[in-house]
């Protein structure tokens, strides 16, 4: 007759519940299926499917009861690694977003917004638009692959422990929020100089020639203009989707290193 013991029960649930709470935690936080139109259960269930792949390549678990304090400090510690790399992520399409508002807010369409439910909030059309781009171009580049690669990898930089997460992780990803406005207003700098040289021109004209309207004028052209820049700019966005996934890699390489208890 088959048995099961108490404690294979419990070394089975340990096997997969730990490292679930880590690919949990990269879904709840991950810009793509962190949306609202992602129902929950598609990424529990996800969860699920990927711990039962990838747990029978980890370590052993540690001889410690899932529902113990040391279990449960475990779970939390797995849960917070998990969110953290998909809040790196966030912040790559966030800064997107920026420039997305940066050129809207240039070009004249700062009060053309529609309700993002990627965001909860009214965005101008054009960040939406740019936010779409850059979502097509990070799943080509298999940006999504890139990103479970690195959660995988990153059992082995940290493993299952119960000692609390370093302090330097939660400091390094702070800062790496910084980057937001630096890469956004890369992003949206072709655009951007080419409408203040427009802009420059219509102060011209209107010093010139006062009888000229320039909200008739000035509209429409900053408009055109900034299409324009838009359609010729965005075939370049793939190099700056690439160097921010190389950039992601390095920064999880860091947040990991910083993770490690002490």
């Amino acid at each position: 007759m088959f048995t099961v013991s108490q404690a294979q029960i419990e070394l089975w649930l340990a096997l997969f519940w730990w490292p679930f709470c880590r690919f949990f935690g990269l879904l709840i936080a991950d810009p793509i299926f962190s949306n609202k139109v992602v129902p929950v259960r598609l990424r529990i269930g996800l969860a699920i499917a990927l711990a039962v792949l990838v747990a029978p390549v980890l370590t052993p678990p540690p001889g410690i009861e899932v529902v113990s304090p040391a279990g449960i400090l475990i779970a939390v510690n797995q849960l917070l690694i998990g969110v953290m790399l998909g809040f790196a992520v966030r912040l790559m399409f966030n800064a997107v977003d920026m420039a997305g508002q940066v050129i809207g807010l240039q070009m004249g369409l700062g009060f053309a917004s529609f309700f993002d439910p990627h965001s909860a909030a009214n965005v101008p059309i054009v960040a939406q638009f740019i936010n779409m781009m850059m979502l097509l171009i990070f799943l080509a580049l298999n940006g999504h692959l890139i990103v479970l690669r690195i959660l995988i990898e990153s059992f082995a930089v940290l493993p299952l422990d119960a000692r609390p997460l370093g302090a330097g992780g939660f400091r390094l990803l702070v800062e790496q929020g910084g980057a937001i406005f630096r890469l956004g207003l890369m992003l949206a700098m072709p655009v951007v100089g080419a409408l203040l040289i427009t802009n420059l021109a219509i102060g011209i004209m209107t010093r010139a020639a006062p009888q000229l309207n320039v909200f008739a004028i000035g509209f429409p052209l900053l408009l055109a203009i900034g299409v324009a820049a838009m359609y010729v700019s965005l075939p370049y966005m793939v190099v700056h989707v690439e160097s921010m996934l190389s950039a992601l890699t390095r920064t999880a390489a860091q947040l990991f290193g910083a993770l490690r208890p002490g």
